[in-house]
């Protein structure tokens, strides 16, 4: 699942929890910040319809592997402009492959756009210590990212909700049982959830890969 940072429980909720993750569309404008996106090609690992979407509106030409660990014939090498992940390609131990697959993909100095969650925001009683330590770990200079050359921005988002019991109804959608300890701490009709985008760019990062 590319467009959530998680496998909702309750599938028949997809389009309300588009809905509220990122209402403000923050990590679109900071992504768009690394374009543009106009007439370039871009290959997005992950089936993403509303990313699909948005990219083929800002003029992309696009380029989508699905599943980027499954077994299928791959976009030529030097095909790409940039390469975009949401979530599932690079949250697991099979990034360093992915990473090796963009680095394929992309043209001299084309650039990875990597989504992540970051952590230290009110989703950590949800992940549990040891995940949300983890989490914002990827990210300082000695982290798996920063030590292959990416640079990373951290994005302040919300999960805004009609009421406090849209809320609860949500997060138990998109969590199940997992989602109890958030919806208990719900004292307004919103969530902070925090972001990581990490960027690469190819000849700089696969420099750092090997220095």
């Amino acid at each position: 699942m590319a467009d959530l940072p998680f496998e909702p429980a309750d599938a028949g909720s997809m389009q309300q929890l588009l809905r509220v993750v990122d209402a403000e569309g923050k990590i679109q404008r900071a992504l768009e910040a690394h374009g543009p996106f106009a007439d370039r090609d871009v290959t997005l690992f992950g089936a993403s319809p509303e990313r699909e979407r948005w990219l083929t509106e800002a003029g992309a030409r696009l380029t989508v592997v699905a599943d980027p660990a499954g077994e299928h014939e791959w976009p030529s090498a030097a095909s790409a402009d940039i390469v975009m992940a949401f979530w599932a390609a690079f949250d697991g131990p099979d990034r360093a492959n992915q990473l090796a697959n963009a680095e394929r993909l992309l043209r001299p100095d084309g650039r990875l756009l990597v989504v992540l969650d970051y952590g230290r925001d009110d989703l950590d009683v949800i992940r549990g210590p040891e995940m949300a330590a983890s989490l914002v770990a990827s990210s300082r200079r000695d982290g798996w990212f920063l030590g292959r050359g990416f640079r990373v921005r951290v994005i302040h988002t919300f999960w805004r909700f009609e009421t406090i019991e849209e809320g609860g109804e949500l997060l138990r959608a998109a969590y199940g049982p997992a989602a109890e300890p958030a919806i208990e701490r719900l004292r307004r009709p919103r969530l902070a959830h925090n972001v990581a985008i990490y960027h690469w760019t190819r000849d700089v990062g696969a420099a750092a890969k090997t220095g």
